[in-house]
């Protein structure tokens, strides 16, 4: 009989859960988290081609690889009744949605200004604000089901959630600086922004709303050819 080579897991998407404890089965289902967001982050990319969605995912990305940094520079290791590989200090679950929840943040709190359109009226202030607060409350399970997993000590997620939030900071004051200074502009103008349609409509319009109007208006339009055939037909 042939030998194979031991099988590896996949600790990407390889979770340990106690299968008797139903909040165990739900944290193993929110450290799936990360992926999910990434997923999002490049389907909103392809499909709406919007540089603040990639200036965000660019700073997500950097952020992880600080998380690669710090966590061979510390090298703390994780909970001993944890039997997974790999440091600890700080929780790169935790760094991430921390970073993405605040940037969220404050993107819809002082920079997204969205106008009304005639199908539209966008959210309020307090409406995003609610959103927001949404959104840091799911980081903060996710950040707890780390801990209650034995995947990480309370230290390792608490440094990984300041971390996270420091970065979020400071991504956002250097986009901050790249769009005040032109650079934002001056990228939108370059080859390549201009063959991957790259725009930068998110500061002012709603994603949702994207192509709207123009559907609205092709819909009508169509309802009326419909009607007046109709009527063409009926005086014939």
């Amino acid at each position: 009989m042939e030998e194979y080579a031991p099988l590896a897991s996949l600790s990407l998407t390889h979770v340990h859960y106690n299968p008797a404890d139903r909040l165990s089965y739900l944290c193993a289902w929110l450290a799936l988290v990360p992926q999910a967001l990434c997923v999002i982050y490049v389907t909103l990319i392809w499909s709406n081609r919007e540089v603040e969605i990639m200036l965000m995912f660019a700073g997500q990305m950097a952020c992880e690889a600080l998380n690669w940094v710090m966590k061979r520079y510390i090298r703390e290791e994780r909970p001993p009744e944890m039997h997974g590989q790999g440091y600890g200090m700080p929780s790169s679950h935790a760094q991430f949605v921390t970073f993405f929840s605040l940037s969220l943040t404050l993107f819809l709190l002082f920079r997204h200004v969205p106008h009304p359109t005639e199908t539209r009226t966008p959210f309020t202030l307090f409406q995003r604000f609610m959103i927001s607060i949404l959104a840091i409350g799911c980081a903060a399970a996710v950040a707890t089901s780390r801990i209650y997993l034995n995947y990480h000590t309370p230290k390792q997620v608490l440094v990984g959630c300041a971390a996270g939030a420091i970065f979020a900071f400071a991504w956002f004051g250097f986009t901050t600086y790249l769009r005040r200074s032109g650079w934002v502009e001056w990228g939108l103008e370059t080859f390549l922004a201009r063959l991957f349609r790259v725009r930068d409509l998110v500061i002012q319009e709603d994603l949702v709303d994207s192509g709207w109007a123009r559907w609205e208006e092709r819909r009508l339009r169509m309802q009326s050819f419909s009607v007046q055939s109709g009527d063409g037909r009926k005086n014939k």
